[in-house]
This record gives C-alpha cells, sequence and structure tokens, in this order.
C-alpha cells in the first residue's frame, strides 16, 4: 500500500505540474497573439496599454529586426530578455524559453511578427513562481496525507483480513478437536460463496471420505478377525479330540484331513488379505504374457465341469478363438474363477463365460440363470466381507478380490442382473497390443 500510494502522488505530482505547464504555455500563447495585433497595429506602445500591464506577473517586449528593444511593459527597460542564439532561433518559428531573473524564474515565448515593415520578434513571459507555489502545497499535502491514508489503509486491510481469516480461525480450532474418537464432526462452513466456504466445504468432504475408509478399515478388522476366529476354533477342537483318544489312528487321521481343510482356509484368507492389501498400496504385481482368452475360459470350464455336472448344472464358453491379449493370466483366471465359484454357489442354471472384443477393450461376462444380487446389494457388491445374503458362509472377498484385479489391469468391474434373470458380472480390461 505504500508502494502504491507513493506512487499515485508521484503521478498526481507529475499529471498537476503537466497541466499547469499546459496552462502557462496556453496563457502564453494568447498574450503574444494579443501582443502581435498591438503591434501590427502600431497605434499605441506597450507602456501605454493597460492590458498588458501588470496581468499575472506578466511582461512583453518587442525586438527589432537589429536586436534592439522597441517596445516592452514598465519595468524592463531596455535590457533585451533573450540571448542572441535565442532571438535567432526566435526568428525562425515559435519557441519557448526558461530562464531566472534575480530571484525568480519565469517561462517565455517568442514568436516573430511582420509589422511596420520590418521582421519582428514579440516576446511574452510570465513568472513561475505561482506554479512552483502550487507544486510546493501538493508536495505538501501529499507528504502528509499519504501517511495518513497509509494508516487507515492498513487498519481497513488488518480489519477486513482479520473478518475474512476468522471462519479459518474457528475451522481450525474445530480441526484441533476432531480425531477417530469423535466421527461426524465437521468444520464450521461461512454461509458466504467465497473461498473458504468453499475451502470448508472441501475439508468437510475429506473428513467424510477418511471416516468412511476409516470405517471400512475397522470393518475389515472385525471381519478378518471373524473369518479367523471361525478355522481356529475348529482347528483347536480337532486337535483336542486327538489328543483324548490318541491311540485310535482312523480318530487321528480324520483329524489331521479337518486340520489340513481349516489350514487351507486359514492360508486362502490369508492370501486373499494380501492381495487385497498389495492392491490398496498400488503394489500389486502383474506378469503380462499374451493369453488365448478362448483357451483360459476352456481351462476354468474344465475346472468346474464335475462340480456343475454334480449339481446338475452346465457351463459354457463363448469366445472368439483368436483373441489374444497382454494379461496377467493367473491373476485373470483367479478372478474368473472367484466368478465361477459365485455362480455355483449362488446362482442356477447355466454359468456362462463368455468374451466380446469391444474397441480397445476386451469385455469379459459371467453369467448364471439364478435369482441375481438383490437390488440394494448391487452398490457394495466389491465391498470386502459384503454378501448378498447377509449371512456369515465365505469370507465375503471373492467380489473384492475380482475389482482388485481389474482396476490393476486398468480397467472396471461391475455387476448387474441381466433382463432375463440371473447375475451379471462384467470385467471390462483395456487392449494392450500382443503382437
Amino acid at each position: 500500500m505504500a508502494i502504491v500510494l507513493a506512487a499515485t502522488g508521484l503521478f498526481l505530482y507529475i499529471r498537476v505540474g503537466s497541466a499547469l505547464d499546459r496552462t502557462i504555455d496556453q496563457g502564453l500563447k494568447a498574450r503574444a497573439a494579443d501582443v502581435a495585433a498591438l503591434v501590427e497595429q502600431a497605434d499605441t506602445g506597450l507602456r501605454d496599454a493597460p492590458s498588458q500591464r501588470g496581468r499575472d506577473n506578466g511582461f512583453a517586449q518587442v525586438v527589432g529586426s537589429q536586436g534592439a528593444v522597441i517596445d516592452s511593459t514598465p519595468g524592463l527597460a531596455d535590457r533585451l530578455l533573450l540571448s542572441r542564439d535565442q532571438l535567432d532561433r526566435a526568428r525562425r518559428g515559435e519557441a519557448f524559453f526558461e530562464r531566472e531573473t534575480g530571484e525568480d524564474n519565469v517561462r517565455m515565448l517568442a514568436i516573430p511578427v511582420a509589422a511596420q515593415d520590418q521582421s519582428l520578434v514579440v516576446i511574452v513571459g510570465t513568472s513561475l513562481e505561482p506554479r512552483a507555489s502550487a507544486l510546493a502545497d501538493l508536495e505538501g499535502q501529499l507528504l502528509v496525507g499519504g501517511p495518513i491514508a497509509l494508516l487507515l489503509a492498513s487498519i481497513a486491510g488488518y480489519l477486513v483480513a482479520a473478518a475474512a481469516l476468522r471462519p479459518v480461525e474457528r475451522m481450525g480450532e474445530r480441526a484441533a478437536t476432531i480425531s477417530a474418537a469423535s466421527p461426524g464432526r465437521r468444520l464450521p462452513v461461512p454461509p458466504a460463496e467465497d473461498e473458504i466456504s468453499r475451502l470448508g466445504r472441501r475439508l468437510n468432504d475429506m473428513l467424510a471420505r477418511l471416516e468412511a475408509a476409516l470405517e471400512r478399515e475397522r470393518a475389515l478388522v472385525s471381519n478378518a478377525s471373524h473369518e479367523l476366529r471361525t478355522p481356529l476354533a475348529l482347528l483347536k477342537t480337532e486337535i483336542e479330540l486327538a489328543l483324548d483318544d490318541p491311540d485310535s489312528a482312523p480318530a487321528l487321521a480324520a483329524a489331521l484331513r479337518s486340520a489340513g481343510e481349516e489350514t487351507d482356509r486359514l492360508t486362502q484368507l490369508a492370501d486373499d488379505l494380501l492381495l487385497l492389501a498389495r492392491a490398496d498400496s498400488g503394489k500389486l504385481p502383474l506378469r503380462r504374457t499374451r493369453v488365448a482368452i478362448g483357451e483360459l475360459l476352456d481351462a476354468i470350464a474344465t475346472r468346474f465341469r464335475r462340480r456343475a455336472t454334480d449339481a446338475g448344472r452346465s457351463i459354457e464358453v463363448a469366445a472368439p478363438t483368436d483373441l489374444v491379449v497382454l494379461v496377467d493370466r493367473r491373476r485373470l483366471e483367479q478372478a474368473l474363477a472367484n466368478l465361477v465359484e459365485n455362480a455355483l454357489r449362488y446362482g442356477a442354471g447355466t454359468v456362462r463365460l463368455e468374451a466380446v472384443a469391444a474397441p480397445d477393450a476386451l469385455v469379459l461376462h459371467v453369467t448364471d440363470q439364478g435369482p441375481g444380487f438383490p437390488p440394494d446389494f448391487l452398490d457394495v457388491a466389491f465391498e470386502r466381507f459384503s454378501r448378498a445374503d447377509g449371512s456369515r458362509a465365505g469370507a465375503g472377498l471373492g467380489l473384492a478380490i475380482v475389482s482388485a484385479i481389474a482396476h490393476a489391469h486398468s480397467g472396471t468391474a461391475t455387476a448387474s442382473n441381466a433382463s432375463g434373470g440371473g447375475a451379471d458380472v462384467t470385467l471390462t480390461l483395456p487392449v494392450r497390443d500382443s503382437s
């Protein structure tokens, strides 16, 4: 603000000085025209012309062709106001000059005039003292008013800034009290539609996302603990039963088989949680190779066909035989196997694996002819430990793993219900050149 005020004052000082100079020059031109007209009439002299005597501290002088003073206003006597060089310049055309006369500075205008059968030079001038006095008064006012204006502007700026930043202070105080132990608390947002209110709303949205993430982490720990408790309890029971009858080989073998199954379940749960943790950190490793999609779908169908036949169901595959893409075969096979597993466990009728080559993408469908997904489950289908029936059967990580693998391939996973009935889970993966 000090720089702005100083620049404004300097600009005003220069502009006022320039305006005063223009006013003085215009007055000199008007006076020179009057004197020239008077000289051309030659009926009276400057000494006797009342209109030229002492007006605004002005003066006039007429110089002949030989450089002699012909006429002048009272007080100038016969002293030539211009030097020889200046006089020669004035004979060639209109010219302005400044000089000191005693303690006063004057500005003069000299113009050539042809009158009385000779070439004359008319010189008019005025004192610059009024100009200097006006500029001195302006300078004094600026030197006094500038600091006052700076002080007032600083106080006003401080008050405005304090008022504008008061909501930030309130948000800071509230932020200091928000913790994981106090969910649901938000920052106060001012009613004004400005940058502060927009910042407050965005921070509140961030807090909502953080709370949702924290809630998911709590649910993950809770559900993982529950899933781990069941196989561990079964392991302990089997071991206790084996210890109750250590001499019975059949009982010991059955206990070991059951313990092995529960160990496999624990291992699978640990692998699933590790995969999701790597996916969350963006470090899920992929080993892309050229994969024939038709052959991959046939392999998955062959793996589950006996189980489907035992349940009185069938598995169909529909895929182009020449469709080859760059994907991680093991991860993609894991995702499709999870989908087929869910279709056999919760669906009905024929399970269909279909691959479609879309522009720049590979679209994979796994459908069945069962009841489909409940409408309220579609929005949370790919969340961890979510189950459509609300039961505790299974860990509820299958669809979450499918989504993680799809995102690791820069693709998407969606769940919907087919128009003719049954669930339809779709994987859309960007196609990479496999040549």
